[in-house]
């Protein structure tokens, strides 16, 4: 058995998240049913983590043990042959047996978009579009300083019975950039708890709107309360940006997608 490791982009909008459900219409379903055509035996893949329906990836890992004798690009081109549109597989190749797509994970890169003003139909399915309204970034500074590093989270999270999480998290980097008229949030964390990344999007959009102060959001976060005021941004805005791994760390290295 090799132990194959691939990086793939998929447009979230039509599929029910990226984890496998009854059902099926997920990324990993389409994904998996697709493999097992190719290699002739059911197929599980490991994704790097999940995003819900709704978000897309631009640079979503993945890993899989298979018996391949015709060699990466064969079965590269043979894995892109048969996916929706909406995903593309942009690299495999064979890894070390140790590496798990989730658990060797380092930290993960999110981006969310916001949009001031009225979206054309080309990008509305990519940003949260604000309408007239726009975002005071200059409010967001003690609410941006105060949330990097080692925090419980579990204010920004969202309940989910099947899910028992560490609310522990080492939130790394997270910038506000304004790029007219796109304002966009970048973070980068360990880890992330359900709807986590959606929540921290719409608690600096209600205080950069002035619906909410940062300090009473950061009263709650140091009190590990749920706050109802918080809202959890539209899914469509998130992007998960880029999965980081040991080797990379320490060579330097970084992927791009084509």
């Amino acid at each position: 058995m090799t132990r194959w490791c691939a990086h793939c982009a998929y447009d979230g909008t039509p599929f029910h998240g990226w984890q496998s459900q009854i059902g099926g219409h997920t990324v990993q379903d389409f994904i998996e049913a697709h493999l097992a055509a190719i290699l002739h035996r059911p197929i599980r893949i490991h994704g790097s983590g999940r995003t819900d329906a709704g978000v897309h990836a631009r640079d979503q890992v993945f890993h899989f043990d298979a018996d391949w004798p015709h060699g990466p690009l064969a079965l590269l081109r043979a894995l892109r042959s048969g996916l929706p549109a909406e995903i593309q597989i942009f690299s495999l190749s064979p890894t070390e047996d140790s590496f798990h797509a989730r658990y060797s994970t380092l930290w993960k890169r999110y981006t969310y978009s916001f949009y001031e003003g009225f979206p054309s139909p080309f990008q509305w399915r990519y940003v949260h579009s604000l309408g007239e309204r726009r975002l005071s970034l200059g409010l967001l500074g003690p609410f941006r300083s105060t949330l990097i590093g080692l925090h419980d989270f579990s204010t920004f999270g969202a309940s989910r019975p099947d899910r028992q999480e560490n609310p522990v998290k080492q939130l790394r980097r997270l910038e506000f950039i304004r790029e007219d008229p796109r304002v966009e949030m970048i973070i980068e964390s360990s880890g992330y708890l359900y709807k986590m990344a959606r929540r921290i999007a719409g608690a600096a959009m209600e205080i950069a709107l002035g619906q909410l102060s940062a300090e009473e959001v950061l009263n709650a976060f140091f009190r590990q309360e749920k706050m109802e005021k918080i809202p959890t941004a539209p899914a469509k805005g998130l992007f998960l940006e880029y999965v980081a791994y040991g080797d990379e760390e320490r060579n330097g290295e970084s992927r791009t997608l084509p």
